[in-house]
């Protein structure tokens, strides 16, 4: 295919050159009857006398010689330490006394994964998968979260100031003081994702014990069914409550597989992992709440537009609510 510039075609440059050879014409005539310069017209008819029909096609500007190019002993320097250490074009830079710019264009012209798709523990990258139909997989985990004293924290008073709590008016979500100083106490946040089409429900629950989460998936489940995902197989981490009793039973009542993941290895649930990760910084941080209850309030907005307008660069830019065919319920 010709490049963006090219004046002509491949069509047009073999018409221009069997004008010139076949035909005869003069090139100052073929340059002006094809609309290029004289030495264009030469260059075409040149290659169609050596080459034929083939000679029509772009040829590589890549130059064959690169005298200042990078010794190959250096890169490959650079390409070993980059897998052993995991570290930036500066840090190697630094390593090897090169210019960052040098180690950039060394780490790209080999396609060298960045560092953030590399796993830290191996070096290696990370594999990424996904299931194929919705309900396939449902990753579950709990996000621990400390509760905002009434009149606000240390983002409205500040580090000294915002540990404390003054206000006359207690919040009804609120712990009550022990020994005259506030308890303020942790929310957890209980959260299922579908792996396919990334939908998620989210709970704010006093703790994280066998019973709680076994609830919270009962309601979790039933929020998936209004949106016409039938759930085969859940993936949580190791931890106690989804090692229960309770847990189990809820899951096989309703014929669903249950997987955990490797000790030590949450990349493995990274999905619901990202999404806590989402969710602190667009609605837990994303501004200075006065109230634990302010907070709790705008949850259910926020998940909202996550699940129907929030872009999701995983599933090209499409919010969830394009992977699933009943979102919004309105067909259960």
């Amino acid at each position: 295919m010709p490049h963006r510039n090219a004046p002509l075609t491949e069509t047009g440059r073999l018409r221009l050159a069997r004008c010139v050879v076949d035909d005869g014409w003069p090139l100052r005539r073929a340059a002006e009857r094809f609309q290029v310069s004289v030495t264009t017209a030469g260059r075409w008819a040149s290659r169609y006398r050596e080459l034929g029909q083939a000679g029509m096609t772009d040829r590589s500007s890549r130059p064959r010689h690169s005298p200042r190019r990078t010794p190959a002993r250096t890169e490959r320097r650079i390409i070993k330490v980059r897998p052993a250490r995991r570290w930036g074009p500066a840090r190697i830079a630094h390593l090897l006394g090169l210019n960052p710019a040098t180690v950039h264009r060394v780490l790209t012209r080999y396609g060298l994964a960045r560092l953030s798709h590399l796993d830290r523990a191996t070096g290696h990258p990370i594999r990424r998968y996904e299931h194929p139909a919705p309900g396939d997989l449902v990753h579950v985990d709990i996000k621990k979260l400390g509760n905002i004293p009434d009149g606000g924290g240390h983002k409205v008073h500040g580090r000294a100031a915002g540990s404390r709590n003054g206000s006359a008016h207690r919040d009804p979500d609120r712990p009550r003081t022990v020994g005259g100083r506030p308890n303020l106490g942790y929310a957890y946040l209980h959260t299922a994702l579908d792996d396919h089409s990334r939908p998620a429900y989210t709970e704010i629950l006093p703790d994280e014990t066998r019973h709680t989460a076994a609830a919270f998936w009962t309601r979790a489940q039933a929020y998936f069914a209004t949106c016409a995902i039938t759930v085969r197989r859940v993936l949580t981490d190791n931890g106690a409550c989804y090692r229960s009793l309770p847990w189990r039973d809820t899951l096989a009542a309703a014929g669903i597989a249950h997987k955990r993941t490797r000790p030590y290895r949450p990349q493995t649930n990274g999905k619901v992992e990202r999404f806590h990760r989402t969710l602190l910084e667009e609605w837990a941080y994303n501004r200075p709440y006065r109230s634990e209850t302010e907070r709790r309030r705008a949850l259910p907005d926020w998940l909202h537009t996550y699940n129907h307008h929030r872009g999701h660069t995983a599933i090209g830019g499409h919010p969830p609510a394009g992977r699933v065919p009943n979102l919004t319920g309105q067909y259960s």
